[in-house]
């Protein structure tokens, strides 16, 4: 079956404006990135007279809003445009940029006006450190989000009533070539004994995707008078605050743990298969992930990618990924630990790009409907941002 296009829409609360977008998340090739486009749809006679904008906002959120501490609030705005959108400052045709677009102007009517922002090359992708269940408001985040408003005019005091929120996800694709398979090898001596060990562990590859299982290939050669009583093979994810701390959040998304012994002079050679996965992982406090959707799923965060130019604190969250080998020695005076690092990058693979003339004219109007999970989700809350909202304020007639 052919695909359909998809359509995300939100209204505000006072019906006046209604916000259509083909998708919410956008793709960073590090050459390019996915401008942002859609549809604001507006209601004149309630309207009376304001003004339409649109903003694209990027925030680096470090704390609550309601935090503040010597004057300094845990909250930056990394970069902000706003558009007039109505009453339109060109004449409509001309400011169509995309098929979408195009498609949804001729079905929402004469009062469907377009917008169109392109992200600047520095702006990072979208990364939140995921909650405990039981902690309440904003996380840690890099959010990325398209308000649109009536008032009158851009400087104006904007009601709440009048505007509409849609949070979207900036997020960043694996480059076609691979780097190098990474390899490290230790040699650890030991007192009192003539040989030392050596330790190899190499991957099949540097750069793996979402869902793919990363083989370890761990090569001991014991030539020491020490018995190896255990050795443990796991994923390590990175996160760090770089704006306003650089604090360091170092979380075990997977390991295996055999028991695997090694006895003085002797050798061992094993694959071991790690599979980190955000399903293994929902409970853990301070995971960081691919940005969040509010009631849409994600994944664990992908490696972060700084562009040339652009400086590292400016990403504010960079993730990167590790694999741990340790080895538990056993000794007269207890044990001790041997351990390497290897590593390596997880991401997403380019998707397979759907021809134009395969995909299928029918539009599908995607609403959330929040009364059916009021008392489902704990906490829902309408004016929470991020909602893929319905309504059925403003809907557009079938043609």
């Amino acid at each position: 079956m052919s695909p359909k296009n998809v359509i995300f829409k939100k209204t505000c609360k006072d019906k006046s404006v209604g916000v259509f977008m083909g998708k919410r998340d956008f793709v960073d090739r590090v050459d390019s990135v996915d401008p942002v486009d859609g549809v604001i749809l507006i209601d004149p006679e309630v309207l009376a007279g304001r003004k339409v904008f649109v903003t694209l906002s990027c925030t680096f959120r470090y704390g609550r809003d309601d935090m503040d501490v010597m004057g300094i609030a845990f909250r930056r705005e990394l970069y902000l445009v706003t558009r007039q959108v109505y009453p339109p400052m060109q004449d409509r045709d001309k400011t169509v940029h995309t098929r979408v677009q195009a498609k949804l102007l001729r079905k929402l009517g004469n009062n469907a006006y377009p917008f169109f922002f392109e992200f600047p090359d520095n702006l990072p992708c979208s990364v939140a450190l995921q909650p405990a269940p039981n902690d309440v408001g904003k996380q840690c985040a890099v959010e990325f989000e398209i308000k649109a408003f009536s008032a009158e005019s851009q400087d104006a005091k904007v009601r709440k009533r009048s505007t509409v929120k849609l949070m979207i996800r900036k997020v960043q694709y694996a480059p076609e070539s691979q780097e190098v398979a990474p390899s490290v090898e230790i040699t650890k001596d030991f007192v009192m004994s003539d040989k030392p060990l050596h330790v190899q562990a190499t991957l099949d590859k540097e750069l793996y995707y979402h869902g793919e299982p990363i083989k370890v290939h761990v090569n001991v050669t014991n030539n020491s008078n020490k018995n190896i009583k255990n050795i443990i093979v796991s994923v390590d994810q990175v996160a760090t605050v770089v704006l306003f701390s650089n604090d360091s959040y170092t979380k075990c998304v997977d390991y295996e743990d055999n028991g695997d012994s090694v006895s003085a002079g002797a050798t061992l050679k094993k694959v071991y298969t790690l599979l980190p996965l955000l399903a293994n992982n929902r409970e853990r406090r301070g995971i960081a992930l691919d940005g969040k959707l509010k009631h849409e799923d994600t994944n664990l965060a992908s490696s972060s990618v700084v562009k040339e130019g652009v400086l590292k604190e400016v990403m504010g969250i960079m993730v990167s990924y590790r694999v741990m080998v340790k080895l538990i020695v056993g000794g007269m005076m207890g044990s001790s630990e041997v351990g390497l690092e290897v590593p390596f990058r997880l991401m997403h693979p380019k998707p397979d790009a759907v021809r134009e003339s395969e995909m299928e004219d029918e539009m599908v109007f995607e609403e959330f409907k929040r009364s059916y999970l009021r008392g489902i989700i704990a906490g829902d809350d309408d004016d929470e941002e991020g909602n893929v909202s319905g309504g059925d304020d403003i809907t557009p007639k079938e043609k």
